[in-house]
């Protein structure tokens, strides 16, 4: 270890001589050995005394017998710093190693052979540090740079011949642990960006590894550690982190601390850029005596924002503030506006913008009629028939609601100019006339006519079809509104029909050969208890012909067929009445058999009743059934 210390305390010397014990200078009394340290082996050491060769090829290490000067040799490495071994009455001593400022040193002031040393003083160059009446040694802690220098002690030395006895000067060097930090960083960082400062400072080679500890201020308020990295790293600054900068580097004890200078920091806002100006009215075109707002906005750059407006030349100021509000525009109230914004950190101004009042009469002309700018372009006719027809003449005329004479006209069609003037004929048109038709008036105004006004008509849509196409068209809608005629002309005359022949009294009486045909004499209630009505899938009632039997039972329906006790679906029709129960197939083993005969008449047979019924012509709905050359005729009771 005490080695290691006195390598640190001689510098970069390659060869180096080590003491044991740790005291410089040695004195003799303590048995002081001295070791060669540096490159080559221990057997090509050359030791010196007091300049002269004193010990050829010797040993690395001997122990000292005689007080003088020593220094050891290595061949290559060179001649070792010299050490003085004193044999004196009063030698003051300090540690043999590297003396760091923040440490803790004790010197010490001994007597000859150990002697006892009274009235101690302690003295670096000439000035006193301390003057003890008993002790004999001096601590200084913290150890700082201004210990460094010639120190030396005077005591009384107790012996046979006591005496007033002083030391000689023993040079005593403190280093410093770490030179002053110098605080680094970007002086105008911009508003929003980040900010990173650096405390640049390094331990002494002597104690590389000495633990540091770097805070920073900001207007000697705390803003960042204490902390073991050197920098200070804020994300996005504002114009509130402005300010004087400092940074302190501090010992792990905190016995030395260094301050930096005061690094000034100034956050600039956000450059103002994309300044525009905008009008209402739109355009900047405003009737005489109509109120005027111009609005001023920034499109990038932080504030606080202050703006101005101007007009004209030496572009005179107008107002303060985002908005100028005109409340009565005069004649003299034309001319270029232009916007200023400032955030005291940039300026940035807007494109002029020309504001025209309409109305105003030429400054240059006297007595002169108004001058109006163009306004309002529109295209007669608005809307055309759709479609047209190839071969219709189409003529355009555009036209201006306001404008001062000469206007001139121009026709775009999808954005391309076709013609020129206030018509645009197109004559006959065909498929190629098609398209998005604009007009655009212009007038110039003003003694040199340098102040040139457009108006732009809005778009109108053209579609020619091809006659063809039309003809085609206009046959396809004429002969469904015929079949739809034709159709509603059939339904009305068979209703008319249908209605004749229910009105109808049946006349038909039942053929031969059927038992107990039906009795005319049959009571009212009688005839509408037997009575039935036969419904088709369309068209009116018919009525069946009076029984004198009733044929009772309950009501029921089924797929809109109603009939006493059994509903009835389908019929397969039979020439004449049925004579056997076997002609009753069709509807399967239900009470009741309907039959059609080849004059038309509906046939019921109630099996179990032994009772055949008779009805008018039926005026029945009928559809073509399953069964091949059969008719199906759904019937029902009412």
């Amino acid at each position: 270890m005490a080695g290691k210390v006195v390598l640190l305390l001689w510098g970069a010397q390659t060869t180096q001589l080590l003491v044991q014990p740790p005291w410089t200078p040695p004195v003799l009394w303590d048995r002081v050995t001295l070791t060669c340290q540096g490159l080559g082996t221990a057997a090509a050491t050359t030791w010196y005394k007091d300049g002269q060769r004193w010990r050829l090829q010797g040993p690395d290490r001997f122990v000292v017998t005689e007080s003088g000067t020593y220094q050891c040799y290595r061949p290559g490495t060179g001649l070792s710093p010299p050490v003085s071994v004193l044999n004196a009455w009063l030698v003051l001593q300090v540690p043999a190693w590297a003396l760091m400022e923040g440490d803790m040193v004790t010197l010490r002031c001994r007597g000859w052979q150990d002697k006892p040393v009274a009235s101690v003083s302690f003295y670096c160059e000439e000035k006193q540090l301390q003057r003890f009446r008993d002790g004999t040694e001096l601590s200084l802690s913290p150890l700082r740079l201004h210990h460094s220098g010639r120190n030396r002690c005077r005591g009384w030395v107790y012996s046979v011949l006591s005496r007033w006895k002083e030391s000689a000067p023993v040079p005593v060097t403190v280093h410093k642990l770490f030179p002053v930090p110098v605080l680094e960083g970007p002086l105008k960082p911009t508003e929003g960006s980040p900010l990173n400062l650096s405390c640049l400072s390094t331990p002494s080679p002597l104690r590389p590894q000495a633990p540091l500890l770097h805070l920073f201020y900001r207007h000697g308020q705390l803003v960042g550690g204490p902390q073991g990295s050197p920098q200070l790293l804020l994300p996005a600054v504002g114009v509130s982190h402005s300010g004087n900068y400092s940074c302190q580097v501090r010992s792990e004890r905190g016995a030395v601390r260094k301050s930096s200078a005061r690094l000034r920091v100034t956050v600039r806002r956000v450059p103002l850029s994309g300044v525009s100006v905008s009008a209402q009215p739109p355009g900047g075109q405003v009737v005489l005596g109509d109120r005027l707002v111009l609005n001023c906005t920034v499109a990038a750059g932080t504030g606080p924002l202050s703006f101005s407006w101007h007009r004209g030349h030496p572009w005179a100021l107008l107002g303060t503030g985002p908005h100028l509000e005109l409340s009565h525009v005069g004649d003299n109230d034309s001319g270029r506006y232009q916007c200023r914004a400032s955030n005291r950190d940039s300026v940035a101004e807007s494109v002029p913008l020309n504001v025209t009042v309409l109305g105003e009469q030429d400054p240059q002309e006297r007595g002169d009629p108004i001058h109006v700018p163009v306004a309002n372009a529109t295209i007669s006719p608005g809307a055309l028939a759709q479609p047209v027809r190839a071969g219709d003449p189409v003529t355009l005329r555009c036209s201006v609601q306001v404008g001062s004479a000469p206007v001139t006209f121009t026709w775009l069609r999808n954005g391309r100019e076709v013609a020129r003037g206030p018509l645009l004929e197109l004559g006959d048109v065909h498929v190629g006339h098609s398209g998005t038709y604009q007009c655009v008036a212009t007038n110039q105004l003003g003694q040199d006519g340098h102040r040139v006004f457009r108006a732009l008509s809005p778009e109108l849509a053209l579609t020619v079809t091809p006659r063809g196409h039309w003809d085609t068209a206009v046959a396809v809608n004429i002969g469904r509104s015929l079949l739809f005629l034709v159709l509603l002309l059939g339904v009305i005359g068979g209703c008319h029909w249908w209605q004749r022949l229910a009105a109808r009294k049946p006349q038909d009486s039942a053929p031969t050969g059927v038992p107990r045909p039906c009795p005319p004499s049959a009571s009212t209630s009688d005839q509408r208890a037997a009575a039935g009505t036969l419904r088709g899938t369309a068209g009116p009632r018919c009525h069946l012909r009076e029984c004198d039997v009733t044929l009772g039972g309950n009501w029921g329906s089924l797929g809109g067929i109603e009939s006493p006790q059994r509903s009835l679906t389908a019929l397969h029709s039979t020439p004449g009445p049925p004579h056997s129960p076997s002609q009753c197939r069709g509807l399967g083993t239900g009470p009741f058999c309907l039959f059609l005969d080849s004059k038309g008449s509906v046939w019921i047979k109630a099996e179990e009743m032994g009772l055949v019924c008779s009805a008018l012509p039926a005026q029945l709905g009928k559809e073509e059934g399953p069964a091949q050359g059969a008719e199906q005729i759904l019937v029902g009771f009412a």
